[in-house]
């Protein structure tokens, strides 16, 4: 497959992963906005801060390093299908020793909260830990679907599922509000059961099939799904199982830079539930264009990077028709983060409070909560940039890179990790977000870094990609000030009317940037038309 097959492939997987994104984000959105008149901020807390670290610490920490490394090798004719399952198949028994351990932690070491609060606690988090298992069993298909780029089945899978869990969750919120932890626990095993079902229930009519056949996939019969051997041949590969050990060092110091601020409050204890609660719903509300459209995009761009380049190599090494593609791919990408990611800046510190408001009334815009979606606000920019460096660099670094990586991970790990204790102790939850501000800061240098000496003495420069326009800057300087006066004359305490000129201040400035980005970022708009439209052909940038 060509570097433009692959880069069309990507782009479409790309492109579908937002549209799902979109609609996660739109459901949860709604379904959080109504639950929250019925739940207490201190459920919300230990739900979406203490139950949903447990799950997604488990479910990472089981997975994360087979996906990177069972997705490096492409998904050529050359590949043993059967012995990269067998590995994918390790996921399930590993997760479950983490469950293990850190169910015990969960209950046991950390501190419980208030029964009369929040009761049922014991039992949801062997429910959470449960679903992640549940999760687990769907490892090896989702791989399978990823690496041959089987977009809509993840399309259809996920949107099933959270359908699944938002009408399940707001149905018992509404007819039997009292049963508190017992509501949301079920509603993650439904989530994660209808996602796995979907997955075996699409493959076991697509495997066999002619659709398949006439792809070239490579599982023939179901019963291939499943582990199994073969004479004269080692179960695994080993050289697939030694990257896999390498992704996995590194997944876990990564997982404590994704999650610190979320295992200081649980190990340390420094905010209450309660605030605990405002926090992540701010921090939801913040990252969610950072969720359904970067990372969708840094997942599928992986994709493409790891199938394009040869790891280890630099560009003078690599065949120079998939270096100048995956060169340009890079600066638009970079362009494109950069210009959502500022816009989000500007914005988001005029109307955070508004839409905090709007959200969750005075409970979320009474208290912190503005301070927290503005500082935020910023820190998108940075969570941009440092996806899409760290999906080339992650795709292009040798073994032995990727292991002297994990050294740099370690010590930004530790030093995220103070600096979060201390900065919240003077800031408060603001301080959470301060500390992640500098943690990225120093991963986007050490990726931009790399990318630098990879293109070193070629004629490609995608770290071009970084510069907006001088336009752009000053339609964006220039909307940062009339947005902030208007707030300052409009909102938010004069009634609607007021609040209504507030946006429709905001909607003038959005338009006079995005003509601006039409007029004057040509290269990136040609890119997005072409590459991140769900039904296009990809063609070269």
């Amino acid at each position: 497959m060509s570097s433009q097959d692959v880069l069309q492939d990507a782009s479409t997987l790309a492109s579908y992963n937002v549209l799902l994104q979109v609609m996660f984000r739109a459901l949860t959105f709604v379904m959080n906005a109504f639950t929250l008149r019925f739940v207490s901020k201190e459920l919300i807390g230990v739900v979406n801060v203490r139950l949903m670290l447990l799950y997604s610490t488990l479910v990472f920490l089981s997975r994360e390093a087979f996906r990177r490394a069972c997705l490096s090798g492409g998904s050529g004719p050359g590949r043993s299908w059967r012995q990269t399952l067998n590995l994918l198949w390790l996921t399930l028994p590993l997760g479950v020793l983490w469950g293990s351990l850190l169910v015990c932690v969960w209950l046991w070491l950390l501190e419980a909260p208030d029964p009369q609060a929040v009761p049922h606690y014991g039992p949801a988090v062997g429910v959470f830990a449960l679903a992640s298992l549940v999760e687990l069993l769907g490892e090896p298909l989702w791989v399978l679907a990823q690496a041959h780029l089987l977009v809509r089945l993840k399309l259809g899978a996920e949107s099933l599922a959270l359908g699944a869990k938002c009408l399940f969750t707001v149905g018992l919120v509404v007819l039997a509000p009292q049963g508190g932890l017992y509501i949301f626990s079920a509603a993650q095993l439904v989530y994660t059961g209808c996602l796995v079902l979907c997955y075996l229930v699409y493959f076991v009519r697509f495997v066999g099939s002619e659709e398949a056949n006439g792809k070239g996939f490579p599982i023939k019969t179901v019963g291939e799904l499943l582990p199994r051997s073969a004479p004269g041949e080692p179960a695994v590969d080993w050289a697939l199982a030694r990257l896999t050990w390498s992704f996995f060092k590194q997944s876990f110091l990564k997982q404590l830079l994704t999650e610190g601020e979320r295992y200081v409050m649980t190990f340390l204890s420094v905010l209450s539930f309660g605030d605990q609660g405002v926090y992540d719903i701010v921090n939801n509300l913040g990252s969610m264009v950072a969720r359904f459209l970067f990372l969708p995009i840094e997942e599928s761009f992986y994709v493409f990077f790891s199938k394009v380049l040869r790891r280890g190599g630099d560009a003078r090494s690599q065949k120079q028709e998939d270096v100048s593609v995956a060169a340009e791919v890079l600066e638009s990408l970079l362009k494109l983060v950069v210009v959502v990611g500022m816009v989000i800046t500007v914005f988001g510190y005029a109307y955070s409070h508004l839409a905090l408001d709007l959200y969750g009334g005075t409970l979320l815009s009474a208290g912190a909560g503005p301070v927290l979606l503005r500082v935020y606000s910023g820190y998108v920019l940075l969570l941009a940039v440092n996806g899409i460096t760290e999906c080339f660099v992650f795709a292009a670094m040798s073994q032995e890179e990727l292991d002297r990586y994990n050294g740099v991970m370690l010590a930004l790990s530790v030093s995220f990790l103070l600096l979060s204790y201390l900065l919240t102790g003077w800031l408060g939850a603001v301080g959470f977000i301060l500390a992640n501000c500098l943690n990225m800061a120093l991963r986007i240098l050490h990726s931009l870094l790399y990318i630098q000496r990879y293109f070193q003495a070629s004629p490609w420069g995608p770290l071009r990609g970084l510069r907006p326009s001088p336009a752009l800057l000053l339609a964006l300087a220039l909307s940062a000030v009339v947005t902030a006066l208007s707030e300052s004359m409009f909102c938010c305490s004069s009634g609607w009317p007021l609040r209504l000129v507030h946006v429709a201040v905001g909607a003038v400035c959005l338009s006079g940037v995005l003509l601006t980005v039409l007029l004057t970022e040509t290269r990136l708009v040609a890119f997005v038309r072409t590459q991140l439209r769900p039904g296009t052909r990809g063609k070269r940038t």
